[in-house]
């Protein structure tokens, strides 16, 4: 682990490089599309742009280095267990099958991770970070606590590893996790995008910004703590979480508590205790009023703002 470790450190220069390429390649086609297919109504340079910029480049290290720390320790406390039950029938799967197999469950798991971190309160310390946008937009997509990211990643890890493909091939197992977490970052630029873009019957396959804006959704707790998954949006229809009207974009994001004015302050806050006040399913078994949401649904809505989206 201490050499991978020090090769990731002798290789920063050069990532912090590939890093800012990244991020203006990124900031080009998305700040464009944002000028051309708006949403709402922004600045370019919004409120807390560069305070964005740095969790970008904090998000993409120090979760690589906490996630290489805890994948090492899961193998050395889970491989005494011996192999798992169903370990032959992973083993016998061909590579592609597996690959196909363990992407489908990376998204199962994410989505379960995500939906950890909006119900339990010492989690929602950290996820909150990232709803605390009153807008969303690609940099959005940035802003979020290394603590988080790290939980959400490890937990995919930790479902791979225990039902058996870390076991079957642990090279092959990290590049599939590797493969999805950078698909799903790739693609959360364009669903937190500004623009206005549905994709039709697509978005019951894919996610779409249609989808994923109304999970930023502020309002009544009917109309939030919907859209869970990362990439495919019928693991939420499977467990009751998809959310969709037709035509509709939700008018208010964010959440009622302000965070701290620094980026620093906010790294450090829910690390002091701060506690943020859940919305939507703050607690285990509390099921959203289903007669609310109509209702809150419309209140949500500017008159006029239901126009289609241009992909329609």
């Amino acid at each position: 682990m201490w050499n991978a470790t020090q090769a990731m450190l002798l290789a920063l220069p050069n990532k912090l490089i590939g890093l800012s390429v990244m991020l203006l390649a990124v900031a080009l086609v998305f700040g464009l599309a944002e000028r051309i297919f708006p949403l709402h109504p922004q600045k370019t340079l919004r409120k807390s742009w560069l305070i964005d910029v740095g969790y970008f480049y904090i998000g993409a290290i120090v979760p690589v280095f906490l996630l290489l720390l805890f994948m090492h320790l899961i193998d050395e406390l889970l491989s005494p267990l011996g192999p798992m039950p169903w370990q032959p029938w992973v083993s016998d799967l061909s590579a592609p099958v597996a690959f196909v197999v363990s992407t489908l469950l990376s998204e199962v798991a994410y989505y379960w991770a995500h939906r950890l971190a909006h119900q339990v309160p010492l989690l929602w310390r950290f996820h909150s970070i990232h709803h605390s946008a009153p807008h969303v937009d690609w940099l959005v997509n940035t802003r979020a606590h290394p603590l988080d990211l790290s939980f959400v990643r490890a937990f995919i890890f930790v479902c791979l590893y225990v039902i058996g493909f870390g076991r079957r091939d642990p090279d092959s197992t990290e590049i599939a996790h590797s493969v999805f977490v950078t698909w799903m970052t790739i693609w959360a630029y364009l669903v937190h995008a500004n623009i206005r873009l549905s994709l039709g019957w697509l978005e019951y396959v894919v996610s779409s910004p249609h989808f994923h804006h109304w999970h930023h959704a502020k309002g009544d707790p009917a109309l939030v703590d919907k859209n869970y998954a990362a990439t495919m949006p019928w693991v939420d229809m499977l467990f009751g979480t998809f959310y969709l009207p037709k035509n509709e974009w939700p008018q208010q994001y964010g959440i009622d508590d302000e965070l701290a004015p620094s980026l620093w302050g906010q790294l450090l806050d829910p690390l002091r205790g701060r506690r943020v006040r859940q919305i939507g399913l703050a607690a285990w078994g509390r099921e959203p009023v289903a007669g609310k949401a109509k209702r809150a649904q419309r209140s949500s809505i500017r008159p006029g703002s239901s126009s289609s989206a241009s992909s329609r």
